[in-house]
């Protein structure tokens, strides 16, 4: 039911994008194809630091972190990072198997393309995504520069729920340079949510690693640790139209999943963490990733060794590489709009409650841009994760689908997502004498929200709330209430370039 009222609401935005497309007074030509990327003004400005051409507002790309995880980098948050923000004349959004550059030099981490189709990791987005960041040039190095804080006040209803108010927040900072005919990327990400303590915040239905070393998260979201990303990358090309690279983290984020939610713009924009994380995108954080792959116009195939173990409860430190799992991934963007990947790994020993048990994931998923004009786009993805679990308490096998939608108009921007996950972490482990514990629970859950945004030269202040309402079997209701309602009030403060 949930679903189809969320498809239903994403249908009924279509004929208002539309419109929005059609009128007189939008600026085509700061789309790729309508016109040349500008030069720059003034050389010696660029040669300094500058920000890229961007409109007065522009929308965020979003675990926590609204509009982060969206990397104008490989393996940047998209979900911070809209690139309509930095203005499409500023950067070349030509098609799959094209050289793409910025202003300021900067170009795809991973191969000839656009760097706007660089997201989370080595993971991709439609080459026509938004951005935010402020960009510019030091000697041979490009540089780019995004973030964002949120202040946050977290309702979630029922007897399960409870209240808080706390704070969000991430910087990436990259640099890129030509090196040994190849490209060089550096990338560091960081956050100060570990300052919300280690239980997190509230968040009905959510479940996933521990706050105490002893027992599991469950309704409620675990905070990023302080160092999310030291990752580099270096890209060669091995023939024409094809490039091989190599991508090193610690931390760093595998082969594995779609872009992370916090880093595409139809995630970043909704400030609460996707309830399906710990199927889809969870190891966005990774302490340990070596990548490996080549890319051929609009495909890319890649394959990871990385450190299975999720982050303990200490999130200040930087943890022991393992390098104990592994993870392949296919990716295709058909054209500049769409991006679709599919992917499979084996994860040993994911949690650390349950050390004896091994994990292999498998997901899908499709991620569709559309841009609409200056300050105006608008983006859905569909994703699908399965866990399969063994060797512990947790032999079922659990799907879980996600579909998330955000669309800018202007100063306004409106999202949602809807969700439907098999749940087996609720209730405990079976051991723990809960008649409910470590049975499977089919749950669904639908957020709608939206924002409004000031610019403030080269930041945006957003004010902005969402409510969540949630589809339960009978057996849970007690427990959570026959019709729980959550809501979150926030205001966040982005950089936009």
């Amino acid at each position: 039911m949930l679903i189809r009222t969320f498809l239903a609401a994403t249908a009924l935005s279509a004929p208002a994008a539309a419109h929005a497309q059609s009128m007189p007074a939008m600026d085509m030509a700061q789309h790729a194809g309508h016109a040349p990327p500008p030069a720059a003004s003034n050389p010696a400005e660029e040669a300094h630091g500058t920000t890229a051409a961007s409109p007065p507002n522009s929308p965020p790309h979003a675990d926590t972190m609204p509009g982060m995880d969206h990397d104008a980098m490989p393996g940047m948050d998209h979900a911070a990072m809209d690139h309509a923000a930095m203005g499409h004349a500023a950067m070349d959004h030509r098609g799959a198997g094209h050289q793409g550059m910025d202003m300021h030099g900067m170009k795809g981490a991973l191969g000839d393309y656009s760097m706007m189709r660089d997201a989370s990791g080595t993971a991709w987005q439609p080459d026509t995504s938004p951005m935010w960041a402020i960009m510019g040039r030091s000697g041979d190095w490009s540089t780019m520069v995004h973030g964002f804080v949120t202040l946050i006040h977290d309702d979630q209803g029922g007897p399960r729920g409870d209240t808080k108010t706390f704070s969000t927040s991430m910087l990436m900072g990259m640099g890129q340079r030509p090196l040994a005919g190849g490209t060089l990327t550096l990338k560091a990400m960081g956050s100060l949510d570990p300052l919300m303590g280690k239980a997190g915040y509230p968040l009905l239905l959510a479940t996933g690693e521990t706050a105490d070393g002893r027992t599991e998260l469950v309704d409620r979201q675990h905070p990023h640790d302080a160092f999310m990303e030291l990752s580099a990358t270096y890209s060669r090309p091995l023939a024409k139209d094809l490039s091989g690279f190599v991508y090193l983290g610690l931390p760093g984020e595998p082969a594995l999943g779609p872009a992370t939610y916090m880093h595409r713009f139809s995630g970043m924009t909704n400030p609460e963490a996707p309830i399906s994380h710990h199927w889809l995108d969870s190891t966005h954080v990774t302490f340990g990733v070596a990548t490996a792959g080549i890319v051929y116009r609009g495909l890319k195939l890649e394959g990871s060794l990385f450190t299975g173990r999720e982050p303990d409860q200490y999130r200040w430190n930087i943890e022991r590489p393992r390098m104990d799992s592994w993870s392949l991934r296919a990716t295709v963007n058909p054209t500049a709009n769409l991006s679709a990947q599919v992917s499979h790994g084996y994860l040993h020993s994911p949690e650390g409650l349950h050390p004896e048990e091994n994990v292999r994931r498998t997901s899908a998923s499709v991620t569709w841009n559309l841009p609409l004009g200056a300050n105006r786009n608008w983006q859905s993805t569909f994703a699908w994760g399965r866990n399969d679990p063994s060797g512990g308490e947790h032999g079922h096998v659990t799907d879980a689908f996600l579909l998330d939608s955000a669309v800018q108009l202007g100063r306004w921007t409106v999202f949602g997502r809807a969700e439907r996950v098999d749940k087996d972490e609720l209730f405990g482990d079976a051991h723990d004498g809960d008649p409910l514990a470590g049975r499977v629970f089919t749950v669904g859950k639908l957020s709608l929200g939206g924002y409004h945004s000031i610019p403030l030269g080269k930041v945006a202040f957003d004010l902005g709330g969402l409510v969540s309402r949630y589809d339960l079997p009978r057996d849970i209701q007690p427990r959570y209430g026959a019709d729980p309602t959550s809501f979150m009030l926030f205001t966040r403060l982005r950089i936009t370039g």
